[in-house]
């Protein structure tokens, strides 16, 4: 599972937590659980495309999505996403 850090800011969107487990195989995957999970954060992760917003920068192990795979960015256990 990869473990997932919430800024603070954003945190009353799923429900309180700053870091929190998630099992998914890509980033696009593990976007997709924690909107299922928490439905309140959708309207502020993705537009009314379904697409993240474009001011969302996530990082896999401190390194940026754009400069990995972008949303097809394979996660491993553990791996740290922010």
């Amino acid at each position: 599972m990869a473990i997932v850090r919430f800024p603070a800011v954003m945190k009353y969107y799923v429900d309180n937590q700053t870091e929190f487990s998630v099992s998914a195989a890509t980033a696009a995957e593990l976007i997709e659980k924690i909107v299922e999970q928490y439905p309140a954060i959708k309207f502020h992760l993705l537009d009314s495309e379904g697409n993240l917003r474009k001011h969302f920068n996530v990082f896999v192990n401190g390194t940026h999505i754009r400069d990995l795979n972008g949303l097809d960015t394979l996660l491993k256990e553990n791996d740290k996403v922010i």
